[in-house]
């Protein structure tokens, strides 16, 4: 069979690099692709955010499965598009993409079905989130974090151990730092400990839970700096 990842990061290099090992796949695309990836598939220059174009592609190709690695076309809902033309992809729909499109709506889907999660306080304004921030520390909050609500590739995500710190951060997220990203804001107690991500595919009826992993986000040794976009 022939496959399509969408994509250029390291997610999709690996996705990539192990697809083309399946020996029920006889050629692996990538749309746009980048250097490394070109080793395991044949990278196609074109616009992700182009569904009509990459769904004729996926036509005229012969592709019988679609995978999509970056958040923002599935957010944009390529998932959505692609099902109504009657074509195989994974990832999820434009609804369920929300999860990972919006920090405000996650924690409102969390608190809605009683699962655990940090207290929070979502913002569309400086001032009153100013304000939050002043009482937080006041009552002699060890830290904050600040979260830009939308996609900000990985960095709209600040742990303030400081008033100062989380004070700037909410400036830096309303004043354009992350773009459309930063026009609502979360912010929410700060949690202590290690951090896991426990992943599952789902197709709506049947889970497969797949083994627990770690990101070490920070740019410097001793988890020091600002978090990055992958691992640090």
């Amino acid at each position: 069979m022939k496959v399509l990842v969408v994509g250029n990061g390291g997610r999709e290099h690996a996705i990539c690099w192990k697809i083309a090992q399946s020996p029920h796949v006889d050629k692996v695309f990538c749309i746009p692709g980048n250097a490394g990836i070109a080793y395991s598939a044949e990278c196609i220059d074109m616009p992700v955010n182009d569904f009509d174009k990459l769904a004729d592609f996926v036509t005229e190709r012969g592709i019988e499965l679609t995978l999509v690695g970056p958040e923002a076309p599935l957010c944009d809902g390529i998932v959505d598009h692609f099902m109504e033309k009657g074509l195989k992809i994974f990832g999820p729909a434009k609804q369920a993409a929300q999860l990972e499109g919006s920090k405000s709506f996650a924690k409102n889907f969390m608190k809605k079905y009683n699962i655990p999660t940090a207290d929070s306080e979502i913002f569309t304004e400086m001032p009153p989130a100013l304000d939050y921030v002043e009482s937080k520390f006041n009552s002699d909050a060890k830290g904050l974090v600040v979260k830009a609500d939308g996609l900000a590739a990985g960095k709209g995500v600040i742990v303030a151990s400081s008033k100062d710190e989380a004070l700037k951060a909410v400036k830096d997220c309303f004043g354009g730092s992350f773009g459309s990203a930063g026009k609502k804001v979360l912010i929410e107690e700060c949690l202590y400990g290690e951090e896991a991500s426990i992943l599952a595919l789902t197709d709506g009826k049947s889970i497969i839970p797949l083994v627990s992993s770690q990101d070490h986000k920070r740019l410097m040794e001793g988890d020091m700096g600002p978090n990055t976009g992958g691992m640090g």
